[in-house]
């Protein structure tokens, strides 16, 4: 519905709005159900946190979305102890101190840009591609939604709160207006944003009274304005190139504008009368994308395309600290937050770098990860620790240790294209195959890529298993590789079906391969050859993935028509049990370490973990990733089991049984 201000209103009041009063209707999606309302209600349910038999234990959470040109905007919560930024359709919120500890709003439709505390803290804002507003909870672990405004139709680029989370303005990429300023709770309109004929990229509110409202745009000026209600004052034409960020000091006396000319100008926040040009003519040699001020208002972060970040005294106009980031195109900086006594900066390679005032040359920490969706993972013992392996969807493989969450990536140059699967081998190699047409042997101790160990496939491969021996069987497009000792030794070309995924039985020389006729082909690794085994197991659709128990003893097949299928090897495989539950194509498929029990995931969002002797006992794991189709999944001990999803995060899950 919508009211007489013009905005869309979708508010709701409990998880009980859908029966109790309503100010205004619920705006229905397109088939007529309201999800948000839905998705209360089955929170209330389910206690999706914590569901009979699985509690999460960790999350470790993605890294910023970053695009090279486009500022990352990184929101601080007023107490200083989080910060957050957007991925994709998510909202990651991290804990400052130990960010390995993270929690992830999902609630989104779409692609999310911006998400702002309120300066209360006990709600955030946050705005996606398609104008949609989302202002939920913060202080429980369903994040309710609260109101749901769109100010207008195009992406939000900026949220901006007034000091009292009374008021909120957005900016963006609207049709007919760029931006809106309404209160948080009714939408009616406190002023109006005009005074630019381009996108406004950035806005900002004078945390003192009297307020004031700053913005900047693609048409190279920024716009002063005062209120409430707020009414467009002037156009501030300094810059001569796009200005990317404007922010007002904590204390309401200055705000400044920061452009991709390298330029950033001080103007007093109350009159909006220019200071001065930080630097003189320039503070930067690249374009800026973010500032951010000190607490006490007296010093200024920037973060630039020129690869380095400075700390500027505003009063003295000088330049305190230059933190140089690198020489690599990835090391140009696009975000930026001072909180408490942490100062924050992010990477286009979407690392968050911890800067360190007393060692400008060397970041405090570097937060690395994922920024794209993750499509495989594995875990491996080493040394006495669990670590998990896992590799997205632009070529990066990370390695997590699964106690404390450290992870990092292996130096030198690896794939390019997505990670396809993943596996460790008995010498300690993590056997990767990608897109890129390659299989990569990497060692876990060395931790680096060498050129020497990508072994080039004449098609794409699709999956791989490590076998004893130093064998790899390799599933491509209509291909049929074994490998022994990094070396192609065996070639079946045209199988006769399209080979889909692969499993080597553990400490013999059994080979299955998953086909999308449905079936199951057996081979036999004699020597330097794949021998064809004339055998084929029926599944009950299209073969998605599969894997011997840890004993060898069972081979569990899923596939595209939602069933899970065990065969008993000893029993010439005959078929064991069928396991029924999920909604949608299963993709992934694990054993447990006790070999009775294993996980499935699927693209309904939904882990199962199934009981080998029993089909009608299983775990169930809803909305795992939500939103998201669970893409992997590995154990790393009877009762901990590791998930991941293309949201770019990985999950550590605690399985208990009756």
């Amino acid at each position: 519905m919508v009211a007489d201000d013009g905005l869309e209103h979708n508010r709701v009041k409990s998880p009980l709005a859908i029966v109790g009063w309503l100010p205004w209707e619920l705006a229905p999606s397109e088939d007529g159900i309201n999800i948000d309302v839905i998705y209360l209600d089955f929170k209330k349910a389910f206690n999706t946190g914590s569901t009979a038999g699985s509690t999460i234990e960790k999350v470790f959470a993605s890294l910023p979305q970053v695009e090279r040109g486009v500022s990352k905007i990184l929101g601080g919560d007023p107490k200083g102890n989080s910060f957050l930024y957007a991925n994709g359709k998510c909202v990651v919120i991290r804990n400052i101190d130990n960010p390995a500890i993270a929690d992830i709003y999902t609630e989104h439709a779409h692609q999310v840009v911006v998400a702002k505390y309120a300066p209360s803290g006990f709600y955030i804002a946050s705005g996606d591609v398609s104008g949609k507003l989302r202002i939920w909870d913060t202080t429980q672990k369903e994040h309710l939604l609260k109101y749901e405004y769109q100010p207008f139709a195009g992406k939000i680029k900026d949220i901006a709160w007034t000091e009292d989370s009374k008021r909120i303005a957005v900016v963006g990429e609207g049709r007919e207006k760029f931006g809106a300023v309404f209160l948080w709770d009714s939408g009616s309109s406190v002023g109006e944003i005009t005074g630019h004929n381009k996108v406004i990229n950035s806005v900002d509110l004078k945390q003192t009274r009297p307020y004031r409202l700053a913005t900047g745009s693609d048409d190279n000026c920024a716009a002063f304005f005062e209120g409430p209600p707020f009414k467009f004052k002037f156009t501030i034409s300094d810059h001569t190139r796009f200005v990317n960020c404007v922010r007002f000091s904590p204390d309401g006396n200055r705000f400044a504008t920061a452009s991709a000319d390298g330029q950033i100008f001080i103007y007093d926040g109350k009159t909006g009368e220019k200071i001065c040009c930080l630097g003189g003519n320039k503070a930067h040699e690249g374009g800026i994308y973010a500032i951010s001020w000190s607490p006490d208002s007296s010093q200024l972060l920037s973060a630039s395309g020129d690869k380095t970040s400075k700390i500027w005294d505003v009063g003295a106009n000088s330049v305190v600290n230059t933190f140089n980031m690198g020489s690599n195109v990835l090391d140009q900086q696009l975000g930026c937050l001072w909180q408490k006594d942490h100062l924050l900066s992010i990477s286009l390679s979407g690392y968050i770098n911890y800067l360190d005032k007393n060692n400008p040359s060397k970041p405090l920490r570097v937060i690395k990860g994922h920024s794209k969706s993750i499509q495989c993972l594995t875990v491996h013992k080493n040394g006495g620790k669990s670590y998990i392996y896992s590799g997205s969807h632009d070529g990066h493989i990370n390695y997590w240790d699964s106690e404390t969450g450290e992870n990092d990536g292996f130096s030198g140059k690896g794939h390019t294209n997505q990670v396809s699967r993943m596996a460790v081998d008995e010498m300690d190699q993590l056997v990767s195959c990608s897109m890129d047409d390659t299989v990569r042997y990497t060692s876990l101790s060395k931790k680096d890529y060498s050129g020497l160990d990508a072994i080039k496939m004449d098609v794409q491969p699709k999956c791989l298993a490590v076998g004893p021996g130093g064998y790899t069987v390799v599933v491509c497009i209509g291909q049929i590789i074994l490998m022994k000792d990094k070396k192609k030794c065996f070639v079946i070309d045209d199988p006769g079906y399209e080979p889909e995924a692969v499993a080597v039985q553990p400490g013999g020389s059994t080979v299955a391969v998953g086909g999308l006729d449905g079936n199951v082909h057996l081979y036999s690794i004699q020597g330097m050859s794949l021998k064809n085994a004339e055998r084929t197991l029926e599944a009950k659709g299209p073969v998605t993935d599969l894997a011997y128990s840890h004993d060898g003893a069972f081979l569990a097949v899923c596939d595209a028509n939602k069933v899970v299928t065990v065969f008993s090897v000893a029993d010439g495989y005959a078929e064991h049990n069928v396991f029924y539950g999920h909604h949608a194509k299963i993709v992934c498929i694990a054993w447990s370490p006790d070999n009775e029990h294993f996980a499935s995931g699927g693209m309904d969002m939904m882990v199962y973990v199934w009981t080998l002797s029993d089909a009608e006992t299983s775990i169930k794991i809803p909305d795992a990733h939500r939103l998201h189709h669970v893409s992997s999944l590995a154990w790393l001990d009877e009762h901990t089991l590791v998930t991941t999803s293309h949201d770019a995060s990985v999950k550590e899950w605690s399985i208990s049984y009756k």
